[in-house]
Formats: structure tokens, sequence, C-alpha cells
């Protein structure tokens, strides 16, 4: 049966193959968000400094996903456009995988934890346009809901097993003070099952060709041609940066703001090199970028505001769980190895309920208030869980905050993409899904830059404050998503 744009209408065992590999993809980010912080702290790294490292994670986002985006909207051939992206970067997501438990030292934990998500990012950012190759616009909000089920099963799949595995036997304290076995075999039996989902979705499917996608849309019309880029655009940016760098060098200030100052240069200097050569990769990108529509600029500012909490999440939960709740200073302990483990149980609550309201909730609501005013609901209620951080000190109470955290997360996985996938030229789906990511990866950044800055000089010693930060800043981003108009 085909619907409207032409292409077959996709029942449940088609919507399942599409996403499926998704699953385990999430697994592995699962993985890295629960156990990344207790890894480093486990190889010797102060608390304080948590944020630089992770920073490895939205970099890479930062400059894999664009580009992958790019070329995966060029691709053609016996493997298809997008699968060989999938497949690639399940392989190596695989063995940094089984590499990082057994990292010696921090530098090559830190180093594995780049391999990682890089090559998560080579698989993810190819399915998120794989949907919008494989169905027709009214099929979106389906699509994207079923991805999200699978993010949400993944996440709680790959938070819960080193939990799980403690409650079969597998020991949870290490010998020397390093990782305990939980988390050894979590991270094995998660490289395997992130390949296995990936194959699934690959062997499963047939990409359209070229030609079956232009038969399915029709004529296209032609795309406006980007702004002219000038050299005198990037100046600014690039002076900002280097003024930055150089204050923070002469003035002694802390060193997170040196990648503050690179990424400024760095925009700066990458619009000037656009202006002189009007080519290539580079120049593709920042013309489509400079040529964005209007419903993905303002996206862009909710996706900010909704990322920006989420890392905050992610790198500050195991402390706040271990200090306030566990009452776990020692991360050596059993103590602090059992808070962790509870962490990765309020994750994998956090994807229960996202998956729950991906699959139940968030269709219906998005079929009569629209995907705009469901997202704002979402990204409420998510700023109410976090507010549940500041007085909720049983760790069984926690898992009620994580209902409107999971639920915030479910629409963060699937309305923005639904709402981008029926407003983008089908041409350049995969590089404008890539570089609506770079939204994502910015404000992951300026929190690995700025949050460590001030905790130590407004709140030294206590955590608790950055889940009141990340509750404001989800309530902002709640708000910028009543600016943003459904094509």
């Amino acid at each position: 049966m085909s619907s409207a744009g032409g292409r077959p209408r996709q029942g449940f065992a088609g919507l399942w193959n599409i996403s499926f590999g998704f699953l385990g993809i999430q697994i592995g980010f699962a993985l890295q968000n629960a156990n990344m912080s207790r890894v480093f702290q486990s190889l010797g790294e102060s608390i304080d400094n948590l944020p630089l490292l992770w920073i490895a994670a939205p970099l890479t986002g930062l400059l894999v996903q664009p580009v992958i985006g790019h070329y995966s909207d060029r691709t053609w051939g016996r493997f298809g456009r997008r699968r060989p992206y999938f497949l690639a970067g399940a392989v190596l997501a695989t063995l940094a995988l089984i590499g990082m438990p057994n990292a010696p030292v921090l530098l090559v934990a830190a180093l594995l934890l780049w391999v990682l998500d890089a090559s998560l990012n080579v698989s993810m950012e190819p399915f998120r346009a794989f949907v919008g190759d494989m169905l027709a616009k009214e099929q979106h909000s389906a699509g994207y809901a079923i991805q999200t089920a699978f993010i949400g099963a993944g996440a709680v799949i790959g938070s819960a097993t080193p939990w799980l595995l403690d409650h079969f036997g597998v020991s949870n304290v290490a010998a020397n003070g390093g990782l305990p076995d939980t988390v050894r075999w979590s991270f094995y039996l998660g490289g395997g099952a992130l390949l296995l989902a990936v194959l699934w979705t690959v062997l499963t499917t047939r990409e359209y060709s070229p030609e079956e996608i232009a038969a399915f849309d029709g004529p296209v019309e032609a795309l406006p041609p980007p702004p002219p880029a000038t050299i005198g655009a990037g100046i600014p940016w690039l002076a900002v940066g280097v003024a930055l760098g150089a204050l923070v060098f002469f003035a002694g200030l802390e060193k997170e703001l040196y990648l503050l100052a690179g990424l400024l240069a760095a925009f700066g200097l990458a619009r000037m090199i656009t202006a002189v050569t009007r080519a290539g990769i580079l120049g593709d990108l920042m013309g489509d970028f400079s040529a964005m529509p209007l419903v993905m600029k303002r996206l862009a500012l909710v996706q900010f505001f909704s990322w920006s909490a989420l890392f905050i999440m992610w790198i500050y939960t195991t402390p706040v769980v271990a200090q306030y709740v566990f009452h776990a200073p020692d991360t050596s302990g059993a103590l602090f190895n059992e808070a962790g483990n509870w962490v990765g149980i309020l994750s994998a609550a956090q994807n229960a309920v996202a998956t729950l309201a991906a699959l139940f909730l968030l269709r219906p609501l998005a079929a009569r208030f629209g995907k705009a005013r469901t997202h704002a609901i979402a990204l409420l209620l998510g700023a109410l869980g976090y507010a549940g951080f500041l007085v909720i000190r049983d760790a069984q109470a926690l898992l009620f905050a994580e209902i409107g955290i999971g639920i915030a997360w479910a629409s963060i996985l699937a309305m923005p993409y639904a709402i981008l996938a029926s407003a983008l030229p089908q041409a350049k789906l995969g590089v404008y899904m890539g570089l609506f990511n770079v939204f994502i990866v910015i404000p992951q950044l300026l929190v690995a830059a700025l949050i460590g800055i001030v905790m130590r000089h407004f709140f030294p010693g206590e955590p608790i404050w950055t889940m009141a930060i990340a509750a404001v800043v989800m309530g902002l981003a709640a708000l910028a998503t009543l600016r943003v108009r459904e094509a």
C-alpha cells in the first residue's frame, strides 16, 4: 500500500526493522552515560575535573555528525546509502566498549571515550535520516516514536546491566579499587548486543535507490542559494576567541575557558576559509548552516536548552546520588559502587518511562495538541523531575523524579525530529539532521567548559545545585518550544 508522497506505507514489522539497530546504539550510549564518571573516578580523577573529561563526547559529535550527514546524502552503492555507516560505526563502537573497562590509566580511558562516542555518532546520525528516507510524512511521528521506544529500551538494558549482574552474583567490588566485574561484563555484553542489533537493521531492510526516491517525491523545488560567505563575517568570531584565550592565559583563569575560546575562534576561521575557497565539504556545510529553514533555527534554541540540562544530569547524577542519598564519599568503597549501580537503575527507569511515553503517550497528545505543544508540556515535566532531586533523599523515591525526566527524554528524542523531517528538503535530509545535532553538541561543550567553574566558585562541594540549574534550563527549553511553528 502506498501513502502520500509515494512511499509504501510501512507496517509494524517494517517500522521495527528500520529502527531496531538503535536499540544497540543506545545500549552503547547508556553504558557510556551511566558509567563514564565512575570509570574516571575509579582511575583517580576528582569530581571537579569530570566535566573536562566529558568534553570528548560532545566534541566528537560536533565534528562527526555533520560530516557523516553530508557524505551519507551522497553515498549510494551495493550496500545502500545509510547502512554502510550503521555497520562501520557499530564495529568500531564494539571494539571501544570491549577496551574501555581495561583502560589502565586515565588518558587511555579518555581516548577510548573519544573513539566510542565518535563511532556511535557515525552509526546514529544516518539512522535519523533513514526514517525520513523510508517513510512518508504522515508516518514520521510513528517512525520516530518507534525509534524512541528502541532508544528507551536500549538505555534500560545498558543502564541496568551492572545492577542486574550484581544481583546474579557477579562481584561489584574490585580488589584493587578499580572497576568491578559488574561494569566490565556490562561493557563486554553491551558491545555484542550493539553489533547484533545494527546487523539486524542492515540485513532486514532495503534502501530505496536515488531513482526511486526521485519518483516518490516528484519534481524537487530548487533550493535557495545560501547567503554569500565573506571574510568579514568570520573576523569578529575569530577576534573574540583569540581575545578570550589570551585573557585566560594572562589572567590565569580556569583552563576550561580555553574550550570556549577555541570554539569561537574555530567558527570564525571556518567562515573565513569558506569565503576564500567557496568549495569543498567545509563550504557546503557552512552554506547549509547559513541557509537553515526558520523552523530549524527555532528548534535549535529548544535543543540548546534541553541538551544543556541533560548533559548536566549525565555528569552529576552519580556524585549527587552518592553524596546526598548513599552518603558515600569514598569513591573506591562498596557503598560508592552501590550508588553507581543505583544511578544505572534510575537511568533505566527514566528510559522505561520514555519507552512507554513514546509508544502510548506522545502520539495521541501530538495528534490533539500538535507536536510543538506536546514537546513543551513534556519538557516542563522534565524540569519538575530535576527539581525533585533537590528535596528527595530516599533512593527508591528518586524513581518518581525519573517519571517527568523520562517523558521529557522521550519527547526530546522524537518530537523535534518529527517536526523537522516534515519540513526539510529530502536531498539534504542527512546533512541537515547532522547540522541539527550541532545544537545538541554545542550546549554540552559549553556546559563542560562552564559548569565546573560555576560549581567551584558558587557551590564548592555541593553538586546538588547542578540539579537546580538543570531544572531552570529545561524550563527555558519548554518556553522556547512555544515559538516553533509546524510545517
